[in-house]
């Protein structure tokens, strides 16, 4: 059952409470009430297909949100064995807001990195709300570094609002930090498949986000901007967030349209916080094959395709400008 409800979520809500209740009144009274029970998960389920499938883009961006949401740890734990985090950038400080380490993925070694949020206030403040210092994409780019140097595939997961934008984080460069790992994925030798689970916000997103393939789950999304920022700066009011997720076209299977990721991760019905063990195995699914299809890849095709995947983003188009004829101007 949901601990955290959203507005569109109250329907399912309502219908899991009335299960609960029945069941505790069932097993306190020794009433059979199976088929009631019956009716009501039955009409659950339709609830669930019915809500889920017509969500709106600001409705999507809210589940990608959901605090219920499974984080990078979470598909860790459940995915990979032998999981041993790594920590520290070398240079200044460890940031929690980026975790990664080695682990095995059905007994092959890989790399693993990805942002973390957290459950409650405490964790939150510990791990940033998941929004990283310039620290963390620093200890990120080591990392990939390392499994360059180890030649194991790198894989990462983008759940983040965006990099920090305090004055200490500016004050130790997050915009270098970020172009440096840019740069220096684009030279990587081994496979690198980045994976948006929840937010993928930005810069903050794609610093971590350099992939021949991205892969995109459902309900998540990647923009640019949040709609929040965006509604603040074209309509200088965060009551048009709404307005501002349509417009950024965020969303996975508009993403996908436009050929900014490579493929969408289903959910279960209702989104990933629903069943965790079951979001997971999909997740696996996809980084299974992906990885298969890179694995058979020379080191330059893996850099060159990297490149042209992300060079070829947008699209622009050429007028002919005519210019007034100039009179010359006589000189002195």
């Amino acid at each position: 059952m949901l601990t955290t409800v959203l507005e569109f979520e109250k329907p399912i809500s309502e219908l899991e409470i009335k299960i609960k209740e029945l069941e505790s009144l069932s097993e306190s009274n020794h009433i059979d009430v199976s088929e009631e029970i019956t009716v009501l998960s039955k009409k659950l389920e339709e609830t669930k297909k019915k809500v889920y499938s017509d969500l709106t883009p600001w409705q999507r961006v809210q589940l990608a949100r959901h605090p219920n949401r499974p984080y990078t740890l979470d598909y860790i734990e459940r995915i990979f064995t032998d999981f041993i985090e790594l920590h520290g950038d070398r240079r200044f400080a460890e940031d929690p807001a980026i975790v990664g380490g080695f682990a095995k993925l059905d007994g092959m070694p890989v790399m693993l990195i990805g942002t973390q949020k957290g459950r409650n206030i405490k964790e939150n403040v510990y791990r940033n709300f998941g929004c990283p210092h310039p620290e963390g994409y620093r200890k990120a780019i080591r990392l990939m570094a390392l499994a360059d140097l180890a030649h194991i595939p790198i894989i990462t997961f983008i759940d983040t609002p965006g990099a920090f934008p305090g004055v200490a984080s500016e004050e130790r460069h997050v915009g270098e930090a970020i172009a440096v790992n840019l740069r220096d994925m684009f030279s990587l030798n081994v496979p690198v498949l980045a994976i948006v689970i929840g937010e993928g916000g930005s810069g903050g997103a794609l610093g971590i986000g350099v992939g021949n393939k991205v892969l995109i789950m459902e309900h998540a999304y990647y923009s640019v901007i949040t709609p929040e920022g965006c509604a603040a700066i074209l309509w200088k009011d965060r009551t048009f967030s709404p307005k501002a997720a349509e417009a950024l076209k965020l969303i996975s299977s508009e993403l996908f349209k436009m050929g900014l990721v490579d493929d969408i991760i289903p959910e279960p019905i209702g989104g990933a916080h629903y069943n965790y063990d079951k979001a997971a195995e999909l997740v696996k699914k996809a980084i299974i094959k992906n990885l298969k299809d890179l694995s058979s890849k020379t080191q330059e095709t893996l850099k060159e395709e990297r490149y042209q995947r992300f060079r070829h983003i947008g699209k622009f188009t050429e007028e002919k400008i005519i210019k007034e004829e100039i009179p010359s101007i006589p000189v002195q």
